[in-house]
Protein backbone atom coordinates (compact mmCIF):
# COMPACT_ATOMS: atom_id res chain seq x y z
CA UNK A 1 0.00 0.00 0.00
CA UNK A 2 1.41 3.29 -1.04
CA UNK A 3 2.90 5.27 1.66
CA UNK A 4 0.71 8.44 0.26
CA UNK A 5 -2.27 7.04 2.21
CA UNK A 6 -0.66 8.76 5.18
CA UNK A 7 0.54 11.85 3.17
CA UNK A 8 -3.39 12.57 2.72
CA UNK A 9 -4.61 12.30 5.90
CA UNK A 10 -5.29 14.75 8.34
CA UNK A 11 -8.01 12.93 10.55
CA UNK A 12 -6.54 12.43 13.84
CA UNK A 13 -5.24 8.97 14.50
CA UNK A 14 -7.75 8.43 17.37
CA UNK A 15 -10.70 8.61 14.55
CA UNK A 16 -9.34 5.59 13.50
CA UNK A 17 -9.89 3.57 16.24
CA UNK A 18 -5.95 3.50 17.40
CA UNK A 19 -5.47 4.07 21.09
CA UNK A 20 -3.04 7.18 21.25
CA UNK A 21 -1.20 7.42 24.16
CA UNK A 22 -1.58 10.51 27.36
CA UNK A 23 1.88 11.15 26.19
CA UNK A 24 1.24 12.78 22.85
CA UNK A 25 -1.50 14.93 21.51
CA UNK A 26 -4.45 13.64 21.31
CA UNK A 27 -5.34 15.25 17.73
CA UNK A 28 -1.97 13.83 15.94
CA UNK A 29 -3.18 13.51 12.24
CA UNK A 30 -1.85 10.41 9.59
CA UNK A 31 -0.37 13.12 7.89
CA UNK A 32 2.07 13.61 11.27
CA UNK A 33 2.66 9.93 11.73
CA UNK A 34 4.06 10.01 7.54
CA UNK A 35 6.37 13.01 8.58
CA UNK A 36 7.70 11.45 11.97
CA UNK A 37 7.91 8.29 9.18
CA UNK A 38 9.94 10.08 6.83
CA UNK A 39 12.50 12.32 9.32
CA UNK A 40 11.91 11.42 13.21
CA UNK A 41 10.39 13.74 15.59
CA UNK A 42 13.91 15.35 16.18
CA UNK A 43 13.37 16.80 12.40
CA UNK A 44 10.19 18.94 14.08
CA UNK A 45 7.54 16.60 12.49
CA UNK A 46 6.30 16.40 16.31
CA UNK A 47 7.25 20.09 18.20
CA UNK A 48 5.98 19.03 21.57
CA UNK A 49 8.69 16.40 22.00
CA UNK A 50 11.29 18.45 20.24
CA UNK A 51 10.77 21.75 22.27
CA UNK A 52 12.54 20.98 25.59
CA UNK A 53 9.74 23.18 27.33
CA UNK A 54 7.24 21.09 26.28
CA UNK A 55 8.49 17.88 26.28
CA UNK A 56 10.38 18.79 30.31
CA UNK A 57 6.25 19.35 30.85
CA UNK A 58 5.01 16.14 29.17
CA UNK A 59 7.87 14.06 31.24
CA UNK A 60 7.09 15.62 34.12
CA UNK A 61 3.62 14.04 34.03
CA UNK A 62 4.05 11.23 32.21
CA UNK A 63 7.70 10.13 32.17
CA UNK A 64 6.81 6.10 33.73
CA UNK A 65 4.80 5.99 31.29
CA UNK A 66 7.20 7.15 28.51
CA UNK A 67 9.99 5.01 29.95
CA UNK A 68 7.84 2.09 30.32
CA UNK A 69 7.25 2.33 27.12
CA UNK A 70 10.72 2.65 25.38
CA UNK A 71 11.46 -0.32 27.91
CA UNK A 72 8.49 -2.22 25.80
CA UNK A 73 10.01 -1.91 23.01
CA UNK A 74 13.78 -1.97 24.22
CA UNK A 75 14.37 -3.59 27.07
CA UNK A 76 17.33 -2.62 29.23
CA UNK A 77 18.92 -1.23 26.23
CA UNK A 78 17.15 2.08 25.56
CA UNK A 79 19.47 4.33 23.69
CA UNK A 80 21.07 7.17 26.07
CA UNK A 81 22.05 10.59 24.76
CA UNK A 82 25.77 11.84 25.54
CA UNK A 83 24.80 12.92 29.25
CA UNK A 84 27.46 15.30 29.62
CA UNK A 85 26.75 16.98 26.75
CA UNK A 86 22.47 17.15 27.67
CA UNK A 87 20.76 19.42 30.00
CA UNK A 88 17.45 17.84 32.02
CA UNK A 89 14.67 19.52 29.50
CA UNK A 90 17.05 17.95 27.12
CA UNK A 91 16.89 14.18 28.27
CA UNK A 92 12.92 15.12 28.27
CA UNK A 93 13.30 15.81 24.63
CA UNK A 94 15.08 12.67 23.99
CA UNK A 95 12.99 10.26 25.60
CA UNK A 96 10.17 11.62 24.69
CA UNK A 97 11.04 11.95 21.10
CA UNK A 98 12.21 8.39 20.48
CA UNK A 99 9.29 7.29 22.28
CA UNK A 100 7.01 9.10 19.76
CA UNK A 101 8.69 8.05 16.79
CA UNK A 102 8.67 4.60 18.28
CA UNK A 103 4.81 4.64 18.29
CA UNK A 104 4.33 6.13 15.33
CA UNK A 105 6.45 3.32 13.57
CA UNK A 106 4.82 0.86 15.14
CA UNK A 107 0.88 2.13 14.47
CA UNK A 108 1.90 3.18 11.03
CA UNK A 109 0.93 0.25 9.11
CA UNK A 110 -2.31 -0.23 11.23
CA UNK A 111 -3.43 3.11 10.18
CA UNK A 112 -3.03 3.34 6.49
CA UNK A 113 -5.02 -0.64 6.75
CA UNK A 114 -7.72 1.56 9.17
CA UNK A 115 -7.60 4.86 6.34
CA UNK A 116 -8.24 2.63 3.36
CA UNK A 117 -10.91 0.03 4.94
CA UNK A 118 -12.82 3.42 5.38
CA UNK A 119 -11.91 4.70 1.68
CA UNK A 120 -13.06 1.21 0.38
CA UNK A 121 -15.85 1.56 2.84
CA UNK A 122 -17.08 4.93 0.98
Amino acid sequence: MSEDILWNCGGTVASFGIEVPAWIDADITGYTIAVIEGAGCASGAYMPAAYYHSAAATMAEHGDAVLDHLADCFGSDIPLPNISETSWAGLASHFLMMAVDVWAFNIADELRDAIAAEVEAE
